[in-house]
């Protein structure tokens, strides 16, 4: 059947519009437009675009998509593939990353999409499911390192927008990203970059090569990317070298040396002289108002790391065989080595009474007191000698065949991908014993009786050696009870998928109808193993937990897509997944219907409709036991003193707010995550070269995982233990077996197994602008621009509990890693024969102050919103020769830090907002990019 072309010359002008307009490119996924394909020019005339199975030759669709180009990536300032999509304007929600050294994962880079879940994005290379990070997101949540991409590698990014489940399976609830590689160069090229920063630390050199050339019929293009980045150290920056110099209560200097009860005990005869060396000299007396004296420094937070010491190792080669006119072998693969240290310095590197003796007593002071001891760079022998390291090891492998079948319009892509990443975090403990022993040896002494105190609790009684409390330690009395030990996790993935399609499957009015079917199958699997002694309880103030779990699945997908009319284009997708796991089947189908309609030729207006689901990850289902404390009323024992659920607040202590254990383990029963999504918008090309576009978003999302309520277990466990319910009920048996209670009818554990529970809803705007024109002897100009606003996000964590307005409650804007209402970039770019500049900015909206997320308020004393955030990057570069570009480039150019946030205390060593804004600061680059041959 010959390709149809009706209806084409209703949307030519909007087409050529995107296509000149910078940042508007076609979203080129499993098969860009740089292949090398061998078939017949027929089959050339659609290719297959991120966002639908079916070859087609739209630019824009009924998806939603911007694109940003290996070009883009250097012009704005991007120093890698997670700071171009963390910059874009719909990651607008809070992700943690390298400056927050005390979380589970500060080696990984990822971003949040609209200020939903990360885990809510599918991320794709080259079409295919990226592998998942080993280490938990919160220690919860499965997500993808985005780290591991070689930039230099890169030909476009693909970023989707919207649930696009009916086509890409779990995962892709809040949108997809597509990261295609490149498959064809047309020169060997060397690509050196040297990069350091205004304010020290951060230094970066990075160097990339790659080649591809041509063997008869094989065809194969190989490159590799080094790049090595110094640490940055909080001292590197004024914001962070201390503690809070500006805030709502005086700068208050760290305890590394205190004896501290309802008061502080300055026992120093020396009142802290034997340890005014310590911390470079800045060790001395200090005190805090209404408590007393101690012995500290205010630049203690300066010993931590905001930035990570990287070294990384990237290689990636695509080759193909073109066997004859109809069948091609094809191969990828993505390797990828990373080494990061960090550290949290002295702020998680201490010893103290409160963990073993919950206080002991001294009677010389006749009260029970607490010993809190700091170690200070000099006695660990610099924070440098004991950073954390993680190590990974990642890689991908694609082997297919894809062609024709025979002379007809039907091509077929059969396909095999394994991914697997192997994480090893070497973190540096105290051992709880050795440390014990030796404090015990050196400052506590033997034990002199046990002291009852008012309340019943009994205490050891010291006589301490306060002399040798307040002294330096040598180094090798710190290393004699600290060291290393090794986690080791994994992630594996398998799949077998094969497509079949035709784009010109019959005719319609407004065109060929096309049709795509997809199956895949394949199985995946989770380990993290931490040392046996972590989960023995060795290390001294730290837990672990470990969690293993594998899982077969197998899905089927079916997409048309119907030219109804010249102008009207209806696109359809239906899918099945199903999951075998712990001996049943987790299944959930989804669906989408999308129209495109072009009433003439410069306007596009779009809608779609559809389903999206996130299957429970490995750790959902398979995460093994962790404990913690919480507190919550206890509703059976007020009961029984006269106080019913409603008055509880009014109950005696201590069960107006008992304290007790919960324990939280993996659950294999959960089901998958469900959403709604739906979008309209247009797309709007008025002249030539230019496009407006705008679309409006919107998920509702049910059934999300989250840990078990404590509270509404103790009221429903109330309700069955005084009659209310049915106390023989397998409901009040399922409660009644949650709840343990000694002897005396306290709690003493709860069990809080995770469970389909939450459920929240978002709705947002995204604007974008592009218009690329020559302005005569002056040369071209492009202007692109994009703006996204979070209208509405609501969240309920229980069917019971109110729905809290995200946007309007600062404690749970921060709580949900919600992030910013709104954000924009914009960039203007010049070029003219070997010159080309560009100018890109970027505005982060407002956010919550420290003083509004501590009182839940905007109108609270001192609470408020912080202004918004300006950041603009600045490039040039010169071909001297064809061969040869040089380039420069500032990030950051007017150097902005964090807005001035002075609601927080006196006692905060980083006064902003970690997981919103850094203080890196500015940043030069200089690069030089050399094609041989050219």
């Amino acid at each position: 059947m010959k390709r149809g072309n009706s209806g084409q010359h209703a949307y030519k002008l909007l087409a050529v519009a995107c296509v000149a307009a910078l940042g508007c490119t076609s979203a080129f996924a499993q098969d860009s437009n740089t292949t090398d394909s061998s078939k017949p020019t027929k089959k050339l005339e659609a290719v297959t675009v991120t966002g639908s199975l079916i070859p087609q030759t739209q630019v824009e669709t009924s998806t939603p998509t911007t694109t940003i180009t290996a070009a883009q990536l250097k012009e704005k300032g991007f120093t890698s593939v997670a700071d171009a999509l963390q910059q874009a304007s719909f990651a607008t929600g809070s992700a943690q990353g390298a400056q927050d050294t005390n979380s589970f994962t500060p080696g990984a880079q990822t971003l949040s999409m609209f200020g939903l879940n990360v885990g809510y994005v599918k991320y794709l290379i080259n079409g295919r499911p990226m592998g998942d990070f080993p280490a938990l997101y919160n220690g919860s949540d499965t997500f993808n390192n985005l780290a591991s991409i070689p930039t230099e590698m890169v030909d476009h990014i693909d970023i989707l927008p919207g649930g696009q489940s009916s086509l890409y399976g779990s995962d892709a609830i809040a949108g997809v990203v597509n990261i295609v590689l490149k498959k064809k160069l047309d020169a060997p090229v060397v690509d050196v970059r040297y990069g350091w920063s205004k304010e020290g630390g951060g230094a970066d050199r990075r160097i990339s090569f790659a080649d591809s050339f041509n063997i008869g019929k094989f065809n194969i293009l190989a490159g590799a990317q080094f790049e090595s980045t110094q640490p940055t150290w909080a001292m590197d920056r004024s914001l962070t070298a201390t503690f809070n110099k500006h805030g709502t209560s005086p700068e208050t200097a760290s305890r590394d040396y205190l004896v501290s009860s309802n008061k502080y005990y300055m026992l120093d005869p020396n009142r802290c002289a034997l340890v005014s060396n310590q911390f470079r000299g800045t060790e001395g007396l200090q005190s805090r108002a209404g408590k007393g004296e101690y012995c500290g420094s205010f630049y203690s937070p300066g010993y931590a790391t905001i930035g990570n010491d990287s070294k990384t190792a990237q290689a990636y080669t695509h080759a193909t065989f073109d066997v004859n006119e109809n069948i091609q072998l094809y191969g990828d693969f993505l390797y990828s080595y990373q080494q990061q240290k960090f550290t949290n310095g002295p702020a998680t590197t201490w010893w103290g009474t409160s963990a073993s003796y919950n206080g002991y007593y001294d009677p010389n002071l006749d009260d029970v007191v607490d010993l809190q001891r700091g170690f200070t760079p000099e006695e660990v022998g610099g924070y440098k000698s004991i950073m954390n390291k993680t190590t990974e090891n990642t890689y991908m492998l694609v082997l297919g065949a894809k062609g024709g079948i025979g002379a007809s319009n039907w091509d077929y892509d059969i396909s095999f991908t394994h991914s697997n990443d192997q994480l090893i975090e070497r973190n540096f403990y105290r051992w709880s014993d050795p440390i014990e022993a030796y404090f015990s040896d050196h400052i506590l002494g033997p034990s002199l009786g046990t002291y009852v105190d008012d309340d019943g609790a009994p205490h050891d009684i010291f006589n301490p050696n306060y002399g040798a409390f307040y002294s330096p330690i040598p180094n090798s009395d710190f290393r004699s009870f600290t060291g290393y030990a090794d986690t080791r996790s994994k992630s594996w993935d398998n799949m077998l998928r094969a497509v079949v399609t035709n784009a010109s499957l019959m005719e319609m009015p407004g065109g060929d109808a096309g049709v795509a079917f997809l199956v895949e199958g394949g199985n995946q699997g989770w380990d993290y193993s931490p040392d046996p002694r972590l989960m023995a309880g060795d290390a001294w103030g730290t837990s672990a937990i470990q969690g293993a779990g594998h899982r077969s699945r197998y899905a089927a997908t079916t997409e048309l897509r119907l030219p109804l009319l010249n102008q009207l284009t209806m696109n359809a997708s239906l899918r099945y997944d199903a999951f075998n796991v712990a001996n049943s089947t987790v299944s959930k189908p989804t669906y989408s219907v999308g129209f495109e309609y072009r009433p003439f030729d410069a306007l596009l207006l779009r809608a779609k409709y559809g389903s999206a689901f996130k299957v429970p990850t490995l750790a959902d289902e398979f995460q093994g036991q962790s404990t913690g404390y919480n507190f919550a009323p206890d509703y059976y024992n007020c009961a029984l003193r006269g106080y019913a659920a409603g008055n509880v607040q009014n109950c005696p202590a201590p069960y107006d707010s008992y304290q007790f254990m919960i324990v939280t383990n993996g659950n294999p029963k959960l089901q998958p995550i469900t959403a709604t999504t739906w979008t309209y918008g247009l797309v709007w090309a008025p002249v030539s070269r230019m496009s407006v576009t705008a679309d409006y978003f919107h998920w509702s999302i049910n059934n999300e995982v989250q840990p078990q309520d404590p509270d509404m277990i103790l009221r429903q466990e109330a309700l069955c233990r005084l009659g209310d319910l049915n106390i023989q009920s397998p409901t009040c048996a399922a409660t009644l077996n949650q709840v343990t209670r000694d002897a005396n009818g306290n709690i003493t554990q709860i069990a809080t197994p995770k469970v389909n529970i939450a459920s929240e809803k978002l709705d947002a705007l995204v604007v974008g602008f592009n218009y690329a024109f020559k302005a005569g002897d002056f040369g071209n100009i492009a202007l692109n621009a994009s703006y996204s606003d979070v209208l509405k996000h609501t969240v309920q964590a229980n069917p019971s509990d109110p729905v809290i307005d995200v946007l309007r409650s600062p404690f749970y804007n921060i709580w949900y890693s919600a992030g910013f209402k709104t954000k924009a970039n914009a960039s203007l770019t010049w070029s003219k024969d070997a010159w080309s500049a560009t100018l890109y900015g970027n505005r982060y909206g407002s956010t919550p102050n420290y003083q509004a997320y501590n009182t839940d308020s905007y109108t609270a004393p001192g609470a408020g919103k912080l202004v918004p955030w300006m950041i603009y990057n600045a490039s040039v570069s010169y071909s001297p020769i064809p061969s040869l570009t040089l380039s420069f480039m500032v990030d950051n150019l007017f150097n902005k830090m964090p807005p001035k946030d002075n609601s927080y205390p006196g006692t905060a060593n980083q006064p902003y907002n970690s997981d919103n804004y850094n203080v890196y600061g500015r940043s030069y680059f200089v690069e030089a990019t050399y094609k041989f041959g050219k």
